[in-house]
């Protein structure tokens, strides 16, 4: 007799990775019994399946179409600080066996050998996105079609629009966490994202500009609306750095816009609050919980449960419903992000951080949407209140230190300011700081938070998973500026 329910995640993770292989709750069970005559902490299993499907087009011609399927199980056991871990594409009963013979070798003998029953846990879940395959929402053709009319929308803004690169993916996963202390549980995942680079030339002088978006929905999101701001958004980004002078250099006020410039926060502080880095004292906030380590009115929180969101997941990578997690308020340092190994270490609740990209890899402490609240200013205002600055609208690649908190991150967008007004647009600067410090030089905050587009990528240790950022306009004084002159 089944333990699902019709037509939840559970169902669904059954259909796609028990039943085909002739597994069951009990034959999960069997496989922690085998674990536990080792002594061994803990336990997971972690089952996957998963399809992709990405088009690219340029010059209007299809450059590339992929479409990928992968399934397979990872087998983790954890005793004190320890972990083992061994995964498999062969989801099989004698897979996972062995691999619980390979990892349980991690500990002593001598453990009890124990069987947990294996309990659903879809009543304490809220899905908080579709659990429809988005890969089959638009045919293929389609798709190719979606991204023709992207490039047209691009080509016809601006005669001076030269290349044009679209591209379109889309993904859907199916995964399900079993955990030795007896709990069951899966999450069906959607995504899709399109994004657009353009060429402008003027002359012999090339500039380019991008943008694009998506979420965990299907492909009946990409309207013909959004597509034609995509490529205004694109086309006008190209526009201004055309026009673009070099950037100046030294110490000066910057005002960061509001959406994808919170990519700052998520790599300059982000990452320094994950509670991987904070158990071995490596990060900068290490040791500081309580502490004030932002200026006031800076609220910084982590929150995995934004409907449709890149970056939200109904469960962690271990079975943990995702949360809200308050990371900084009003300046102090409240709380680090944690899987389940690392809070069990700290002696703290895991917040639902797990995460990792795929059965082939271990769970780490990962961000979701990371997102500093609002204040109480306008964007109007703060920019008023800046006799001389720079106006950073939007970022492109970056880098921090987790040891130190420095980072470096380049605009694609800025632009000076001047006498209180947004001025000339300007190319080639560089942000330098200290994420720690940056947060005590936040002196205004703006009341127009908004989150990216869904477009959000995040590597650690090898491992990429979706992410998304996302803040009000907010001014920093005394930000090192590395430009041209």
């Amino acid at each position: 007799m089944s333990v699902f329910h019709a037509n939840s995640p559970l169902d669904i993770a059954e259909s796609h990775l028990l039943a085909p292989f002739d597994l069951t709750p009990g034959k999960l069970s069997s496989v922690f019994g085998r674990l536990f005559t080792h002594q061994i902490d803990a336990a997971d299993l972690y089952f996957q399946y998963g399809r992709s499907e990405a088009w690219s087009l340029e010059e209007g011609i299809v450059k590339s179409g992929s479409f990928n399927i992968e399934q397979g199980v990872g087998v983790r056991a954890l005793s004190g600080e320890k972990t083992a871990f061994a995964y498999s594409d062969d989801i099989s009963l004698s897979a996972l066996n062995s691999a619980a013979e390979a990892v349980r070798a991690i500990a002593a003998q001598g453990g009890q050998g124990s069987r947990p029953r294996l309990s659903p846990a879809s009543s304490l879940i809220t899905p908080l996105y579709i659990d429809a395959d988005p890969i089959a929402s638009l045919d293929a053709t389609e798709k190719v079609r979606l991204l023709e009319r992207l490039e047209g929308f691009a080509r016809a803004m601006d005669p001076r629009v030269s290349e044009v690169m679209a591209h379109v993916a889309g993904s859907w996963e199916v995964v399900l966490v079993a955990r030795s202390d007896g709990l069951l549980a899966a999450d069906v995942r959607p995504l899709v994202r399109v994004s657009l680079t353009v060429i402008m030339q003027e002359g012999t002088h090339r500039e380019q500009g991008s943008s694009g978006g998506g979420g965990r929905f299907d492909f009946g999101f990409f309207t013909d609306e959004r597509l034609r701001e995509y490529a205004r958004l694109a086309v006008h980004q190209a526009d201004i750095n055309l026009a673009a002078k070099p950037a100046p250099a030294g110490q000066m006020t910057v005002v960061l816009g509001p959406g994808w410039p919170g990519i700052l926060l998520h790599e300059a502080i982000g990452h320094g609050l994950e509670g991987d880095f904070n158990r071995r004292g490596s990060s900068a906030f290490s040791g500081r919980i309580g502490s004030r380590v932002a200026a006031k009115g800076v609220t910084v929180v982590d929150d995995g449960t934004i409907p449709d969101r890149r970056g939200s997941l109904s469960i962690d990578d271990e079975g943990t419903p995702t949360q809200r997690t308050v990371l900084i308020e009003d300046g102090i340092l409240v709380g680090y992000l944690q899987d389940t190994l690392n809070a069990r270490l700290m002696g703290v609740a895991p917040t639902g951080n797990g995460r990792r990209e795929s059965f082939a890899h271990l769970p780490i402490p990962r961000m979701t949407n990371t997102v500093m609240l609002n204040g109480d200013k306008t964007h109007e205002e703060i920019i008023r209140s800046v006799k001389k600055g720079l106006y950073a609208a939007n970022f492109g690649g970056g880098q921090v230190d987790i040891t130190s908190g420095k980072f470096v991150f380049s605009t694609a967008e800025a632009y000076l300011i001047e006498n209180g007004q947004v001025t000339t647009p300007i190319k080639g600067a560089t942000l330098v700081g200290n994420g720690p410090d940056v947060l005590t030089r936040v002196t205004l905050i703006g009341n127009d938070m908004a989150l990216d587009p869904g477009v959000g990528t995040c590597g650690k240790e090898g491992q990429s998973v979706p992410v998304g950022v996302g803040q009000p306009t907010v001014r920093i004084d005394g930000l090192t500026v590395g430009g041209a002159v």
